[in-house]
């Protein structure tokens, strides 16, 4: 199961997801921008297993 982002502002109002551990420490930080971008480079398992 992938990681739970929660999104927050930076100080300049720039959106930003932010990975929380379980302890509820953050462990990564990452622009809007560049988490969005990464995930739609992805494929999902539905999607790679309609192929025909």
């Amino acid at each position: 199961m992938p990681a739970k982002r929660t999104t927050h502002r930076s100080s300049k109002g720039t959106k930003l997801y932010a990975v929380r551990d379980s302890k509820g420490r953050f462990v990564d930080i990452q622009t809007y921008k560049r988490a969005h971008a990464a995930d739609m480079r992805r494929k999902s398992k539905a999607e790679t297993a309609k192929k025909p």
